[in-house]
This record gives C-alpha cells, sequence and structure tokens, in this order.
C-alpha cells in the first residue's frame, strides 16, 4: 500500500508539473493582446466600450455552436477548436463554456484556460469562476501568476471570500519552461494541502517537502508564505553568516515587521561567538511627500581586534581590551518634495568607534543620499532645502563631517592606528548656491547670473593645502585654533553660439566675479588674527570648434574635431591668507580643460592669457560598434606659482598636483572603445611635460556567452614626488568576473591588488550556481586591509540569492 500511495504521488506530481509547463511554454494568446485593466472609479460612463470593444456587461463567445436559455449562454467546442470567449476583461478558452449573464458566474470544462488582466493563467481540466471570473471549484488547476510564479494542485476549492483551499499542491517561483521546452524547476514546495487567506495575506501549508532540482531535501509539517500578490509581509528574511577571526562565528537573522503600506521595521541582531552579539534596526516611513529611512546598532562590550597587551613590540591576535563601553552606530536621512518647486531633506550619520563598521561588517555604511555627499570612510550630517524652476536654482544647506580615515598606519597593530581628528574638518553653516537666467537673449546669447556664500567654523589647526605655505607656522601648532572663513560670491557670464555657414562653432563669452573673504583665527606669525579681504577677476574670450564628417563606407564614418580657446583675464588675485577649502583636489579631464574656472571650488581661481587647444576622433562602424580619442592641453603666459603645494613628507619642498601651476598644463588623454556590443573600455590620463603619468584610470568590461563577463579596472596616482609615510600615492589594479563551466555551474573571482605595496588587499574565489530562480555562491576570501583592527582575515562565504515567495522590500542577498 505504502508503495502505491507514493507512486501515485509520484504521478501526480508528474501530471501537475507537466500542466504547468504547459501554461509557461504556451505561446502568448492572441486576445491577450486586448487585455485592459478594469476601469478605476470615477472612469467613463458604463456604456462607453472598453479597448476590446466590449462594454462592461457585454460577452463576446467564438465557438461551433452556441445557445442562450434566459440569462445563461452555453457554447460548445473541441479539444482542437475550443470555445473563446471574452467577458469583464477576461479571457477563456475551454471546450465547454457557459456563463450567466444575470450573476456573472461562469464554468468551463475541458482543457480550461482563463487569463486575467495581470497576466495570470489558470489551467484546469473544469474550473468553476465565481461573480469576480475567481476560481471556485477547479480540478488539475495549473496557473502561472503575474510574477512568473507557478501554482498547482489536483483540486481547488474557494471555501469563503477570502480563503481557498488546495489539495495536492506544488509551488515554484521558478520558470518552468526554457528554450527546450519543459524542465523541472530549481525550487519547488510540495504539500498535501494548502489555504491561501487573504485576510492573512499568506499560503499556509500542510506536510511540507522542500525540493531542490527535484530532490527532496527537508520536511516541516507546517509553512506558510506570503502570497505572491503581496508587495511587503511579515517575516524571516534571507539570513546572513560569516565567520571573521576577530568576532568568530557571526549570524544574523532579520526579521521584517511590515506596521502599515507606509511602514515598516527591520531588526536583524547579530549573534556572534566571540565578542558581544549587535543588534541593527532600520525603519521606514513613507509620507505624502517624501520618506524617512533610519538605520542604527548597538552593542555593549570591549574593544576587540590585534593589539599588543604586553607591549613587547608584538600584537597579539584578536584579543579583546579596553573598557567595556556601550557602542552604536546611526545612518539615516530623509527626503521631501514640498508643494510648489521647493524640496528638502537632511542625512544624519555618526558611529561611535572609528572601526566599529570594520569590527562588524556594516553593510554598506557609505551611501550617498543628501545634497551633499561623504567620501568613502567619512560621514556627513546635513540639513538642506533647494528651490528649482525652468530658470532658476537656489539651495540653502548646512552639514558637519566625521572622518574614519587613517592618517598615520601603526606598524605593530592596526588598533594603534591615528584616525584624521574631527576637530580639524569644518562645520559648514550655512552654504548657499543661486543662479538665474533670464528669459530672452542677451545681446544674443545666454546670460547667467550666479551667487553663493559659505561660514566654516573650524575648532582645531589643519595646515596645507588649507593654509598656504608662507602661513604655516614653523614651530608647534599643538593647541592652535583653526582658521574661520565666510566668503560671499557674484558672478555674471555671458555666452553665445555662433555657426557659420562652413560649419565652424564660434563661442565668444564673457564673465566677472566679485568676492568677499572674512577670515578669523589666522597663525599669530601674521600679526593680525582676522582680516577681510576682496578680490575680482574679469575674463573675455572665445571657444572655436570644427567638426569634420567623412562617410567611410556605407556602415562607418569617421568626425574629428578640432577644437580651441583663447581667454584673456585679470591677474587672478590669490591673497595667501585666504584658506583653500574648496579646491584641494582637481581632475583634469575634456571638459574641465575648457573651463574658465577649471577647479571645482572658489578658493582658487585663474587668471592672464590662456591658450587651450584639443582634438577629439570618433570612428563608428556597423551601428554598435565605436572608438573615440581625445588629446588636449592648455598654454598660458604665466606660471600660477600659488597652485604649488608643500611636499607632506619635505614640507620645505613644493609640488604641483593639479597639474596647473606651470605655464604648460598636464597632457589630457581619454579615449572609449566599443569593438562590439559585449565589449567595451574607457581610459583618461593627465601627463606632465616630461610624459610621466601624473594620474590614469582604465577600464574594460567584457560579456561572453549568455552570462559569462568579467571586468579589468587599473588606477595610478603619481602626483606626490617624494616616497614616505604621508605619501598617498597609490596603483590599484581591480578584476571581477564570472565563468559558467557547465550549465548553471560556474567560478566567479573578484580581487583587488595594491601594487604600490605589492599586496592583494581583498580577493574572493567561489563556485557559483545561477538559473532563473536563484544564485548560489560558496568560496574562499581574504581580507588584507590595513584599516581593518583585525588585522588579515580569510575564511569561507556563502552567498544566496532566491526568487523570494514574497516581496519584502529589502534587499537582504548577501549570506557572506
Amino acid at each position: 500500500m505504502s508503495d502505491r500511495r507514493i507512486s501515485r504521488e509520484g504521478a501526480l506530481r508528474a501530471r501537475l508539473l507537466a500542466g504547468a509547463a504547459l501554461i509557461a511554454c504556451a505561446p502568448a494568446l492572441p486576445a491577450m493582446a486586448q487585455v485592459a485593466p478594469a476601469q478605476p472609479q470615477g472612469a467613463a460612463p458604463a456604456s462607453v466600450p472598453g479597448p476590446d470593444g466590449l462594454t462592461p456587461g457585454a460577452i463576446y463567445v467564438n465557438a461551433d455552436s452556441a445557445s442562450r436559455q434566459g440569462d445563461v449562454v452555453t457554447a460548445d467546442g473541441a479539444a482542437q477548436d475550443r470555445v473563446f470567449a471574452r467577458v469583464r476583461d477576461h479571457s477563456v478558452r475551454a471546450e465547454q463554456f457557459t456563463y450567466d449573464t444575470q450573476t456573472g458566474v461562469a464554468t468551463a470544462s475541458g482543457h480550461a484556460e482563463v487569463v486575467a488582466p495581470d497576466g495570470s493563467v489558470l489551467h484546469a481540466s473544469r474550473v468553476e469562476l465565481d461573480s469576480d471570473l475567481k476560481a471556485g471549484v477547479a480540478v488539475d488547476l495549473a496557473m502561472r501568476l503575474a510574477n512568473g510564479a507557478s501554482l498547482m494542485a489536483a483540486t481547488a476549492v474557494r471555501r469563503s471570500e477570502n480563503v481557498s483551499e488546495l489539495n495536492q499542491v506544488i509551488f515554484t517561483p521558478c520558470p518552468i519552461c526554457d528554450v527546450n521546452g519543459p524542465k523541472q524547476p530549481s525550487i519547488s514546495i510540495q504539500a498535501d494541502k494548502a489555504v491561501q487567506d487573504q485576510d492573512l495575506r499568506a499560503i499556509l501549508y500542510r506536510n511540507v517537502v522542500f525540493r531542490v532540482g527535484g530532490v527532496p531535501v527537508f520536511y516541516l509539517p507546517a509553512f506558510a508564505h506570503p502570497d505572491p500578490s503581496v508587495d511587503r509581509a511579515s517575516g524571516f528574511l534571507i539570513p546572513r553568516a560569516d565567520y571573521d577571526e576577530g568576532r568568530g562565528v557571526s549570524v544574523e537573522v532579520p526579521y521584517l515587521l511590515v506596521v502599515s503600506p507606509s511602514e515598516d521595521w527591520l531588526i536583524s541582531p547579530q549573534i556572534n561567538t566571540r565578542v558581544a552579539p549587535l543588534l541593527n534596526l532600520q525603519w521606514r516611513r513613507r509620507f505624502n511627500n517624501g520618506t524617512i529611512v533610519a538605520r542604527g546598532g548597538y552593542t555593549y562590550g570591549r574593544n576587540f581586534g590585534d593589539f599588543d597587551l604586553d607591549g613587547d613590540g608584538d600584537a597579539e591576535s584578536n584579543v579583546r581590551f579596553g573598557d567595556r563601553t556601550s557602542r552604536s552606530y546611526l545612518l539615516s536621512h530623509g527626503k521631501f518634495d514640498f508643494n510648489g518647486p521647493w524640496r528638502g531633506g537632511f542625512t544624519v550619520e555618526r558611529v561611535s568607534d572609528k572601526t566599529l563598521f570594520d569590527r562588524y561588517d556594516i553593510n554598506s555604511p557609505y551611501q550617498d543620499n543628501g545634497l551633499y555627499y561623504g567620501d568613502r570612510r567619512r560621514l556627513i550630517s546635513q540639513i538642506y532645502a533647494e528651490r528649482q524652476t525652468e530658470r532658476s536654482y537656489l539651495s540653502v544647506a548646512a552639514f558637519s563631517i566625521q572622518s574614519l580615515r587613517v592618517t598615520q598606519f601603526d606598524p605593530v597593530t592596526p588598533a594603534l592606528n591615528i584616525f584624521e581628528d574631527d576637530n580639524t574638518l569644518p562645520l559648514v553653516a550655512p552654504i548657499i548656491d543661486a543662479r538665474w537666467e533670464p528669459e530672452s537673449p542677451v545681446f544674443g546669447g545666454r546670460l547667467r547670473l550666479r551667487g553663493s556664500a559659505v561660514a566654516l567654523t573650524r575648532d582645531a589647526y589643519v595646515g596645507f593645502p588649507t593654509l598656504a605655505p608662507e602661513l604655516i607656522p614653523p614651530g608647534p601648532t599643538d593647541g592652535l585654533p583653526g582658521v574661520d572663513s565666510r566668503r560671499i560670491t557674484g558672478q555674471v557670464d555671458w555666452r553665445r553660439t555662433i555657426i557659420s555657414p562652413m560649419g565652424l562653432r564660434w563661442e565668444p563669452f564673457a564673465d566677472a566675479r566679485l568676492e568677499v573673504y572674512s577670515v578669523d583665527d589666522l597663525p599669530p606669525m601674521l600679526g593680525k588674527t582676522s582680516d577681510v579681504l576682496t578680490r575680482g577677476r574679469a575674463s573675455a574670450g572665445v571657444d572655436v570648434s570644427y567638426p569634420l564628417y567623412r562617410r567611410l563606407s556605407a556602415s562607418s564614418d569617421l568626425v574629428l574635431e578640432p577644437m580651441a580657446q583663447l581667454s584673456a583675464s585679470t591677474e587672478a588675485d590669490l591673497d595667501p591668507r585666504i584658506p583653500n577649502e574648496d579646491s584641494q583636489t582637481l581632475e583634469l579631464d575634456h571638459v574641465s580643460l575648457f573651463r574658465m574656472d577649471r577647479f571645482p571650488g572658489y578658493d582658487l581661481m585663474e587668471g592672464g592669457l590662456r591658450f587651450t587647444a584639443g582634438a577629439r576622433a570618433t570612428l563608428r562602424w556597423d551601428d554598435k560598434r565605436s572608438a573615440s580619442l581625445f588629446i588636449g592641453r592648455s598654454l598660458r603666459a604665466e606660471r600660477q606659482r600659488e597652485f604649488l603645494t608643500p611636499i607632506p613628507d619635505a614640507p620645505a619642498n613644493l609640488y604641483d598636483p593639479s597639474g596647473l601651476a606651470s605655464r604648460n598644463s598636464d597632457w589630457v588623454v581619454q579615449a572609449t572603445f566599443s569593438p562590439s556590443d559585449r565589449i567595451r573600455g574607457w581610459g583618461h590620463a593627465t601627463i606632465d611635460g616630461n610624459g610621466n603619468f601624473r594620474r590614469a584610470e582604465t577600464t574594460v568590461d567584457g560579456r561572453w556567452g549568455r552570462r559569462n563577463l568579467a571586468s579589468l579596472s587599473y588606477i595610478i596616482d603619481r602626483s606626490n614626488p617624494v616616497s614616505g609615510p604621508l605619501n598617498r600615492n597609490y596603483e590599484f589594479v581591480q578584476l571581477s568576473g564570472q565563468q559558467f563551466v557547465h550549465g548553471n555551474w560556474g567560478v566567479a573571482v573578484n580581487g583587488i591588488a595594491d601594487l604600490e605595496r605589492d599586496v592583494i588587499t581583498r580577493s574572493e574565489v567561489g563556485l557559483l550556481f545561477d538559473d532563473d530562480c536563484f544564485r548560489f555562491e560558496l568560496g574562499w576570501r581574504r581580507d588584507n586591509t590595513r584599516v581593518r583592527p583585525t588585522g588579515p582575515s580569510e575564511g569561507i562565504y556563502i552567498r544566496l540569492n532566491l526568487a523570494t515567495f514574497g516581496g519584502s522590500g529589502y534587499d537582504r542577498n548577501d549570506m557572506r
């Protein structure tokens, strides 16, 4: 009896899967092109035909024979030529079909198929549809849901308006056919009985067997998951497991609590075997005009990592040290769109320990969520408001920064690394930016007015590159206050475009700029701690370009575009008492090379006579293939020594990090190439007059087969000419890729090599399984970054991406 029962269940399961495969593999119905959603409230009157030409309540039938007796319409067909009926945005095919025009109840039998407006498809031997055209009773049910999942059952009965009962059930969120026809789903649930409860918004199972690739791997007497139609539902999400030499085995099991359609909580405690647990929380709330996301964590424990406990100069690995205390972090942001052109928001980002994110492996702590962005290992807290119209813009903001950057690495233990002092970073309050353009042209061109204002306050002294070399005190600077500054800038620029009959493009322009600075707490060596400074600059010039086009063949063409700029400005007033707060970094490229103000901020400006020239060549062939190359350089009449900066490891000597201090700027070289739709690359470099790379970066991406891919990147910075502990030159190579070897099985690799230190900082090698339903990675990784307080770490990682049984609104796919 037992053997026969198993045989019958196996035969039933095979029959259900075969029926579902017919659904997934069948071509789309012609009538589906006419499917339209139900009309919302307040729509057109009932007599107005819908997209399919039927008025509400009307029915269309195409059958071998049809008749009507009272309110009941009956139609008959054959297996090869089934009845086709269209009613209330639903399409029905069956060998026999009846419909009661008064009650709206329908019956379909003989290879019945029902297509709902949302695209879901129901197949059954026999199905009775209620007044809402939902299955009331069905035999041999096989249903493909709108999200791609499939549900199969021997019988289905709708017990009440909100409860449906299914017997001998198979559910899978995975595709059950491919280009070769029906296939075994990667993941499926088989149960004796399932109840779909719309009040609970869940599907409840009894006697559940989980199958992977058709093989039973797990059994539960009962199981539940959210209804596939539910966007979000409370429940446990994919757990995250990890092993770290400092924390030991670490398990994080997140739980999503949905409070309302507009609010939820994510509770995710991290349990560690060697250190105190960490409680992670996230709260999200959507309002009528915006959203707030608040994320934080808390633990109470000692510090841990590599530390020299006995002071012998050798660090012991993975020990606990320091006092037991509270440790926490907060990462939150909000964005609001107010009525009219105004919008605003805020970010609050703070952490109690400089290495908390590294020690507890916090996921994605550095994000860009506000008007102003921090960068990696810097957190920014801000409040801002913006007003934008077609021809004007205004922003008002204030922010402060917390730094997690290491300024000096300890040779014994990372736990004694010296971090950037937050007191040396300014409080920026307020910072205002505005611009306006008149609607009508002015002298035939575009006129733009700009305004900017900012106030910066520092608690502690900071030297170069904020202060000019001549303002840096020769002796100790401990205890000196930081320089405070305030700036107001007004600027007007005008530009006009003229294209000659020969295609020569002329763009004359003019620019005027006036600024007022107020500085306090200047170094005492000046004999004056505060001052008010004014400066201005007037500029005029012209941009010229002449695009040349040549057709090389029927499928290829070449565009050559020489370009030049000639500008003259009054002498730039670069008073050394003006601190450089916003122009410390500069990346010359094909766009910024031709700007009047090439520095990103206001504190540094260029003046004098300047000539800039460049050329771009673009080759295109076979529609999807292209390559381009730009080369350019700028020349000036006089050197600009104010752009020189003290070398960190040799402050008595100066160097040029910008490439603009001498009369000849760096060469700017930029290229893109895409020899096919599967390969593309990009490169950028600045090269000094001696042919040496100052900075360079290149990336190549490639794809082959259906899912094989790889990306190779290289970046180098050689701007600092003197080596030493404060030298921040770098050279990195990064590789990532995946190669499928057999079917859905393959390998995945990721790695970053620090060529400056001759060490691989991060590396991963893993075995990969990936199909249309889930992705699984199992591999080995090593982290050798110098910021980690536990030193190099290595271990096994697991990553799992699943096609969910119900949406959560969260991406918790990384299980490391």
